[in-house]
Order: C-alpha cells, then sequence, then structure tokens
C-alpha cells in the first residue's frame, strides 16, 4: 500500500471513531441479566452535568480518561519487549527478544530498580509464573524453559527444560508464543508458521497450538490452522484464546477461542495431521475463495473467531491480551479483554459473550499514542494499572520509540461510551458507560448499521465483502438510560455487524461520546 492511500485510511479511521463454552466471563451477562450490568454502570457514571449553552459537544480525549506513563528504562538496556509478567511486591519481569529478562522492582515509583534476571534464552516470547516452585516459565524460540533463582540472589540460576517438541527450519518468522495456564493445569504453547526460506528443511507441527502436560510428558498437537498467533491467553474462567494477523487464508485479524480438534482455516501445517498425536482431523483440499459463513459450513472442524478486528479501524496486528479483573479499579470495563496491536501502537477493548455455547463478541478502540508497537499487556495487580511492553523490530509502528514500557491508568472520570454489546433475538442491546440522552439515540433512522463478512483464500488480507446495510425499525432506550436495545431487521450469522453510534449521540449530561464505533461478530443468533 503506498503512503498517501495509508495515511488516508488512517484519517478515515479517525473521523469514523469520532476520537483519535463453559461459563461465562463477568462481563458477559446474557440479556435477562442486563439489569445486573446496569446496576455496576450507574455506580460509576459521573453525576456531573455539562452546561446546555446550546452548542455541540466536543469530544473528549483519551488522555481525560486513561493517562500513559512511561516507566523509566536504563539507558544501556535494549527493550524489545518479547513478554511481560507482574509479580507481587511492585516487581515487574521483562523479557527482550534479545534474549534478557530483567526484573523491575518499585516498578510504580518514579525511579524503579533493573536487575538481570536471567539472559542467553533465544528469542523469549511469553512469561508466566510457577506457583508451585516460585519459578518462571519462558516460551523460547524451540523450547519451553522453567527458570529459578534457587539461592536467593537475585539471579536465576536453573535453567530447566520443560519440553522442546517442536522443531525448527530456520526461518525467521518460526515464532512460539505463549504460555497460557488451562484450569488443569497444562500449559499452552503458540507455533508461528514460517514465511522464507526454510535452511534446515520442512518441519512438523508449524501453525498449531500445542499443550504441554502439568505433569510432564510429550506435547499434545491440539489445533491447526494458525498464521501468526502472537498473542495466547487465558480466560478468568478458564477458557484459552489467541489473537492471529490478517494474511493469506486469514482475511482480517482475530480472536479466537482455542479447542483441541480445532481447525482455524490455515493450510499450513496441515500434512501433520496424519501424524501420531495429532488430534485434529485433516479438513481435506481447501476452497480458495469462499466467504467465511459458507466456509464453516462446508469444511470440517473450522472454528470462526469469536471476534474480528476490522483492518485499520481496528489495528492492524494484533498482539498479546489480558483480562481487567480489578473490579473497577481500570475503570468501568471491569471483566473485558484488553488487546495490543503492534502497528497501531494501541490497545484495543473487546467484551465476549457466550450464545448457545459459542463465544462471540465486540471490539471498541481504547488508547493509541503509545511509544512503539505493542506487544505484551499485562495487568498490574496492586495498582489495577495496566502495564505495555513495546517494541518495533521487525515490523513498522506508528508510535515513535524503537520500544517502550508504559503504564496506562485510569485517572477516575469515566467518559460516555458504548460499554458492551450483546446479542439479542431480534437486534442488539447496547450498554453505556453513562447514562444516554434518549433524544440522541432515539430516531431509527439515526443508526446506520453495516455488516460484512470476509473471503477465505490464498491472497494476503481480505476485502469486507457481502456488505449489507440492517434496518433498525425500532428504538427502546432503558429508563435509567444506561442501556438501549434496537430491533434490526436484516442480521446475518457469521458477519460482522459494525454499530457506530449517531452521529448526534450524547450523553444525558451533553457529553460526546469518547469513541463510537463497535464491531459485533455475530455467529450465532440467540433463540427467541
Amino acid at each position: 500500500m503506498n503512503l498517501p492511500v495509508l495515511l488516508l485510511g488512517l484519517l478515515l479511521a479517525a473521523l469514523q471513531d469520532g476520537g483519535t463454552q463453559d461459563s461465562a466471563p463477568p462481563e458477559a451477562a446474557p440479556p435477562e441479566e442486563a439489569q445486573d450490568v446496569g446496576a455496576a454502570l450507574r455506580a460509576a457514571a459521573p453525576h456531573d452535568r455539562t452546561p446546555d449553552n446550546g452548542a455541540a459537544p466536543t469530544p473528549p480525549s483519551e488522555d481525560e480518561m486513561y493517562a500513559v506513563r512511561d516507566i523509566p528504562i536504563p539507558e544501556s538496556v535494549v527493550l524489545e519487549v518479547g513478554g511481560l509478567l507482574s509479580a507481587a511486591d511492585d516487581r515487574v519481569y521483562v523479557c527482550t527478544r534479545r534474549g534478557d529478562l530483567w526484573a523491575v522492582d518499585d516498578a510504580s515509583a518514579q525511579d524503579p530498580r533493573w536487575s538481570l534476571w536471567a539472559d542467553g534464552l533465544a528469542e523469549p516470547l511469553g512469561l508466566l509464573d510457577d506457583p508451585a516452585t516460585g519459578g518462571i516459565y519462558v516460551t523460547q524460540r524451540g523450547e519451553l524453559s522453567l527458570l529459578r533463582d534457587r539461592d536467593g540472589d537475585g539471579r536465576a540460576d536453573d535453567y530447566a527444560v520443560v519440553n522442546d517438541d517442536w522443531s525448527l527450519s530456520g526461518s525467521y518468522h518460526e515464532y512460539a508464543f505463549g504460555p497460557a495456564r488451562d484450569p488443569a493445569g497444562d500449559l499452552w504453547v503458540t507455533l508461528n508458521r514460517p514465511f522464507d526460506d526454510e535452511p534446515f528443511g520442512s518441519v512438523d507441527w508449524r501453525g498449531w497450538a500445542v499443550v504441554i502436560p502439568a505433569g510432564g510428558g510429550p506435547m499434545r498437537p491440539v489445533a491447526a490452522g494458525l498464521r501468526s498467533p502472537a498473542g495466547v491467553g487465558s480466560a478468568p474462567w478458564g477458557d484459552v484464546f489467541y489473537s492471529d494477523n490478517q494474511g493469506e487464508w486469514c482475511g482480517a485479524s482475530k480472536l479466537s477461542l482455542l479447542r483441541p480438534g480445532d481447525f482455524h482455516g490455515h493450510p499450513w501445517g496441515l500434512d501433520s495431521c496424519e501424524l501420531p498425536g495429532a488430534r485434529v482431523e485433516h479438513p481435506g483440499e481447501l476452497p480458495d475463495g469462499v466467504l467465511m459463513p459458507q466456509a464453516a459450513a462446508d469444511i470440517p472442524g473450522l472454528r470462526l473467531p469469536a471476534v474480528w478486528f476490522p483492518y485499520d479501524v481496528m489495528g492492524r496486528s494484533p498482539s498479546g491480551f489480558a483480562w481487567d479483573t480489578s473490579d473497577g479499579g481500570f475503570g468501568p470495563f471491569s471483566g473485558q479483554l484488553f488487546v495490543g496491536d503492534q502497528y497501531q501502537a494501541s490497545v484495543l477493548r473487546v467484551s465476549l459473550e457466550q450464545v448457545d455455547g459459542t463465544w462471540q463478541g465486540a471490539c471498541y478502540p481504547f488508547r493509541r499514542g503509545l511509544a512503539s508497537g505493542v506487544i505484551r499487556v499485562a495487568f498490574d495487580t496492586a495498582s489495577s494499572e495496566l502495564i505495555v511492553g513495546c517494541s518495533d523490530r521487525g515490523w513498522p509502528s506508528l508510535g515513535e520509540q524503537s520500544w517502550g514500557l508504559q503504564r496506562i491508568a485510569f485517572t477516575g472520570r469515566t467518559a460516555f461510551e458504548t460499554h458492551s454489546v450483546q446479542a439479542l433475538p431480534h437486534g442488539f442491546r447496547l450498554l453505556f458507560t453513562a447514562p444516554v440522552d434518549a433524544a440522541s439515540v432515539s430516531a431509527p433512522e439515526d443508526w446506520a448499521l453495516r455488516s460484512f463478512t470476509y473471503e477465505l483464500h490464498s491472497s494476503y488480507g481480505s476485502d469486507e465483502l457481502d456488505e449489507a446495510f440492517p434496518q433498525v425499525t425500532a428504538v427502546r432506550v432503558a429508563e435509567d438510560g444506561l442501556s438501549l436495545e434496537l430491533s434490526v431487521d436484516g442480521l446475518r450469522e457469521g458477519y460482522v455487524h459494525a454499530l457506530p453510534l449517531p452521529e448526534g449521540a450524547r450523553a444525558a449530561d451533553g457529553r460526546a461520546p469518547l469513541h463510537r464505533l463497535a464491531y459485533y461478530t455475530l455467529i450465532v443468533l440467540p433463540e427467541a
């Protein structure tokens, strides 16, 4: 894409924005429980009113709601972040793509203390604590390791191989991500497919998610069809999800549930389905050029994503993610998911719900303007702040720095915007972070919904295809103003539905929305 077109696309995205299967997650209240979500929002909603002087409200800035602060980095440290781990006592562990693992003490202070905890690692791209030993799991390019500081001198002295059952062809892009721990204590790792020369010859299991048993033993290759699965994490209720990047056989970036036996759409590595231990049946030859809803109907085992991230509008390169479990310490989005984006140097927000056993949900803008490409995010449980680790190594980023370590903190001021979207048999329910002015959203003709899907094909990325414009036929605003229901004609299963707030939407106190956009991935319509 040439530079003028890129800049035009970013400008249009900014203008659109109005500003720059088991148990349900905390925020994923089914429609009949919306009153409980509304009660929580009422408690968090601000009560000050903006004077009505007749002028159109000015959208606030993201800075007013969520402040960004740098964590100072020693000048001698090249912090190309690969993994983050927030530990107790205000300590943060940061591993870098150059093979170092740093311990940052007093990480919330103005002058944190840095010490090299381990080094000599092979491009580590993920960290996880091991409560049983006090050690740290590290996912390196060719193995999952457990590092421990046995003598307590502040430096790892025990490097143990937990599993190295996957092989390397020598391709630059053969990254390994994770681990994520499931309720059984097993560890999940996702393996990037190669994109260039394989000087050591092609190897098995690339483009797979693999599980390393908690008690040891061979890895279990459980899901196939992954492309560039840069983030993998466990939800508070135990399910494991991963993020993938747009490209060939992956029409747009996405967030997907990982389950044994699933196929996620990319043909690389399917030959491994024939090997002993594979948990995925070979789906057969893939059709090259079919819309995703039809692909899901035709291809055995194909899992559609829980959330599609529309290109550029919702980033380009999703990476690590973390759930907000702060119970309000990070603002009104407790229980939701925050996803880093490497290209956009931003963090997106996701709400999920389970409909008839299927996870699906919506994505929203959250925070732009970070130092560099966001690779990893982690919540600091002590401060309820979101720690962001950045790097632009290998890919360009809109951030101005080559790397960075930052904190995003809730300022205490709640913006007016869409809190979450829930699917209804006849349309959608939108919940808000503050009461909405009913008159500004009540006219059905003011709502401009759009639906589209992507194509499964071998070319890079997909346009938004089979576009339609569902019609809002009725709007019902709740008495407290914290939610509304849209009756909609033309909903389509398997399609993304864009639900921008009307141009004139405003809060009951006159404030303009911080963000207007929401994209809901409607895989399953709830039964009436």
